[in-house]
């Protein structure tokens, strides 16, 4: 039975964990001044607004103000329980809990998506089981084997098989009494218009398709012909539809295994098909990904960004394949964040093939000592659909190049491909540079003509409220009694009143803290407040910038500013007041409420 944990191995937890290790599994970040900085893992943007403070062990995004510390992080990120990133944690750091910790995830959106969750895992295991388990399997699993993939590759996967009946999961799930909403909802399944249901994925091979997390949310099934069942009307492959938990469009294959590698190493191998994916995983190569089937989109360039910066394409070597890596580096090219290499699978192969050629050493030199530039890629690519002895042709394939060569960042390279071309097509420097300070112009013109729309695609934040002189005020009183001692010990003993409600409750808070643990420390402080908004208030106190240390004059004149904002509010309640009184004839109330008035406006003039 799950239990809780106890609040002496949270805090161990914490303070044994640098929160900068956790969120650089997930987010390529770079050192800067103190704190780290990198792309926000919870809204898309091209220009870094997420920083990690080291030193206070917290997180803030200043583009759409996420903040907290290692466990929220988590819990955001990868919509777990708290005791559940707790766990995670301590796993990463090695440190035995000593409790049963529950996995279930928490919350409304979680408690909708858990049962799907639990089905397609559920399945997942069984489509495995049928494989590697099963007679209905056996031409499934020898398919599998001539395609070089190895037992253990097998099982790592999860890869598993649909059997040749279109009520085989229909029957299993009647006889666990799934709910038909939560069948309907799967996109395992095609619901006829009589609502009777049938299996989606028959006499096909079943790759898992994960989440972040690891969690299965979706099928990608490979069609296996057989003298049987040759499937002439069928696709080749076939995803699962558009669901609740399954968007193709965020899905990149084996990301969630490979995620950790690729931070490790500093990139990642873009492959065309799960095949070569899992071909180069057994090559020992553990950094392949793969989309689905599909162009790139711009969430799943996002999420690559976040943890590499640098990107190796390495698509099928056949014309098609080809074709896909040109669109490919010009899509991933358009972020400048990116640098890029391309890998051309010699005759006309795809990676699978190659290994199975070669041998995985060969193909591991490949993808190492085989990469190109994107320009030295277009210089073969572009080479293909022109007869270089035309003249027509040779300047149409020239000018095309040095359209390329605007996007090359680097001078000492746009030098070297400019000497290269000149050298191969006996042209003078000089002319070369020419065209390419037109071809610039040009494309600057073009730039210039666009929309801001067509710019840029990053999601920006919603704008911030722009707060009033008082509430900045408060603001950074709290900031220094979460600080500095003397200064919460004052506020209290004064019994200082903040014109916000929300701050007054928030030094309560601060102070009911201190009075348990003796010490502020900001990561603990905010698993011990319960509201969101409060740990959101405390991580925006958090993140201001002020000096290291406050005096006297600075506490005198915020404590001014707030006092006189209160008095001020007060006279304004007693003049509307005094203008209901005068409206009804009550003389009496009027000029208690005018000496009231001239008291207040004493007090104000005074503070």
């Amino acid at each position: 039975m799950a239990q809780r944990i106890p609040q002496e191995v949270i805090d161990e937890v914490r303070e044994r964990t640098n929160i900068v290790e956790v969120v650089g599994q997930y987010v390529q970040l770079k050192k800067s001044g103190k704190n780290y900085v990198g792309l926000c893992p919870f809204h898309e943007e091209k220009t870094p607004s997420f920083s990690v403070v080291e030193d206070k062990q917290i997180f803030h995004c200043f583009g759409c103000g996420k903040g907290g510390n290692v466990f929220t992080f988590l819990q955001e990120l990868e919509g777990l329980s708290f005791p559940e990133s707790v766990k995670k944690v301590a796993d990463i750091e090695q440190i035995s809990l000593g409790v049963e910790i529950s996995t279930e995830p928490t919350g409304e959106s979680s408690n909708r998506l858990q049962p799907l969750i639990s089905l397609h895992e559920k399945i997942r295991d069984l489509y495995h089981h049928i494989l590697v388990n099963t007679k209905a399997g056996e031409e499934a699993l020898a398919y599998l084997h001539k395609r070089g993939l190895s037992d253990q590759l097998i099982d790592e996967f999860k890869i598993g098989f649909a059997p040749n009946q279109r009520d085989f999961l229909v029957q299993i799930c009647r006889k666990d009494r799934v709910p038909e909403d939560i069948m309907a909802r799967s996109g395992l399944f095609i619901q006829r218009d009589d609502g009777r249901f049938s299996d989606r994925f028959y006499q096909r091979v079943m790759f898992p398709l994960n989440d972040s997390r690891g969690k299965t949310i979706g099928f990608s099934g490979r069609l296996l012909q057989t003298q049987d069942f040759p499937g002439e009307d069928q696709p080749k492959y076939l995803n699962s539809p558009e669901t609740e938990l399954f968007n193709k469009r965020e899905v990149l294959f084996n990301f969630d295994k490979a995620r950790n590698e690729i931070r490790k190493q500093g990139e990642a191998i873009l492959f065309e098909g799960f095949m070569d994916v899992l071909a180069a995983w057994q090559a020992d190569i553990k950094i392949g990904i793969a989309s689905m089937g599909t162009s790139l989109t711009e969430q799943q360039i996002m999420a690559i960004e976040r943890i590499t910066s640098h990107v190796v394409v390495a698509y099928d070597g056949d014309r098609a394949g080809l074709a896909a890596t040109d669109r490919a580096l010009a899509i991933l090219g358009a972020h400048s964040r990116l640098s890029l290499s391309a890998v051309t699978i010699p005759e006309k192969m795809d990676p699978d093939e190659y290994l199975r050629k070669y041998g995985a050493e060969e193909l591991r030199n490949l993808l190492q000592h085989g990469r190109q530039t994107p320009f030295v890629f277009q210089m073969h690519y572009r080479k293909k659909d022109v007869n270089l002895d035309n003249e027509n042709d040779r300047l149409t394939y020239l000018n095309g190049l040095v359209e390329e060569l605007v996007k090359v960042q680097s001078p000492v390279e746009q030098d070297l491909y400019l000497g290269q071309l000149a050298e191969d097509f006996n042209l003078t420097r000089d002319s070369l540079k020419q065209q390419l300070r037109q071809a610039r112009q040009t494309s600057r013109m073009e730039r210039r003509q666009q929309t801001p729309q067509q710019r840029t695609t990053t999601v920006t934040a919603e704008p911030k409220t722009i707060l009033s002189r008082q509430e900045k005020a408060e603001r950074m009183l709290i900031y220094r009694a979460m600080n500095e001692t003397s200064v919460r010990e004052h506020l209290v003993q004064q019994e200082f009143q903040f014109i916000h409600d929300r701050y007054q409750e928030l030094l309560l808070y601060l102070d009911s803290y201190m009075m348990v643990h003796g010490q502020f420390v900001l990561a603990d402080f905010l698993n011990y407040l319960k509201e969101d908004s409060m740990k959101q208030l405390v991580i925006d106190i958090s993140v201001l910038q002020m000096s290291e240390d406050s005096n006297e004059r600075e506490i005198y004149d915020f404590m001014q500013v707030i006092a006189q904002s209160s008095i001020a509010d007060e006279i304004k309640q007693r003049q509307k007041e005094q203008l209901e009184a005068r409206k009804t004839g009550n003389q009496q109330r009027e000029l208690e409420l005018t000496i009231q008035i001239i008291e207040l406006t004493k007090r104000l003039k005074q503070a």
